[in-house]
């Protein structure tokens, strides 16, 4: 490839997960395609259609011009609403229209990286139309693929790749998005600390400090004392920071030291994604 070296981690990371995601629906019978995954009422086919959607907007395409019903009960915002265009027009799409544009957006999008010269600050289309940095735009690309191939592996049986490129990009997005949740969400007290411990295919410690003004950071150092600890699994961490299960589901998974209510505050914020 010839991307600028910093979005070159990015680009392998999409790509890695993306040929994935081919190879587990490339083989599926029609009816395999409507499994449900963890997203809110997705589908396999579901799924497919928003990397489909997004990749297209991507690579510069006009988006559909779709109305989505008023009845549809996981669209509950005008985020949902504007993500749920581009999947709702391809709801009745077959198994065979499916791979087909699967593969074609692909071998598009794989050449458009393959010749990306431009600057890694570029403004781009964002996913929902806004302008953001084609540093940012890949890193979120690499995210989302990677998370819904977990989706997908989810609700077709056929775990993995749970520490592939894409998993590191994944856990560097939704730990930026931790101390948010413990200073903000969690109202964790100023002058504390909350330490994360995560075993399993990723294994990594994080503490979030919060400043006398209530501001959280992020940082790699333990804490001694910390008014709370809780100490999970990789997949649990993503399941959780990704907003695909409640924590009262996971509670079995997740050891817990130190203030309760906080953690419990904590645990129910988690989710760092729509």
């Amino acid at each position: 490839m010839t991307v600028h070296p910093s979005l070159q981690p990015y680009a392998d990371a999409w790509t890695h997960s993306i040929e994935a995601i081919s190879e587990l629906v490339l083989p599926l019978p029609e009816g395999e395609w409507n499994r449900a995954t963890p997203c809110p009422g997705w589908s396999v086919r579901d799924v497919v259609s928003h990397i489909i959607g997004i990749e297209c907007e991507q690579l510069g395409d006009p988006r559909p011009i779709h109305t989505v019903a008023r009845d549809l009960r996981h669209v509950v915002d005008e985020f949902s609403r504007y993500m749920e265009v581009q999947v709702d027009v391809r709801r009745h799409h077959t198994a065979p229209e499916m791979t087909a544009e699967l593969e074609y957006t692909v071998i598009r999008r794989a050449r458009q990286l393959r010749n990306e010269k431009r600057d890694p600050g570029t403004l781009v289309r964002g996913p929902l139309g806004d302008q953001v940095t084609l540093e940012h735009a890949l890193r979120l690309r690499a995210f989302d693929v990677w998370i819904h191939e977990q989706d997908l592996r989810a609700a077709l049986r056929a775990p993995g790749n749970w520490d592939s490129p894409g998993a590191y990009v994944a856990r560097d997005v939704l730990l930026a998005g931790l101390p948010k949740v413990v200073a903000k969400r969690a109202g964790a007290p100023a002058n504390s600390a909350v330490v994360i411990d995560v075993h399993g295919p990723l294994e990594f410690m994080r503490t979030v400090r919060v400043d006398a003004e209530g501001k959280g950071t992020l940082d790699s150092s333990p804490s001694l004392g910390p008014a709370v600890q809780l100490t999970l699994d990789w997949e649990t961490y993503v399941r959780l920071a990704a907003g695909r299960v409640r924590a009262g589901a996971v509670a079995d998974r997740v050891k817990v030291e130190g203030d309760g209510e906080l953690a419990d505050a904590i645990l129910a914020h988690f989710a760092v994604t729509p």
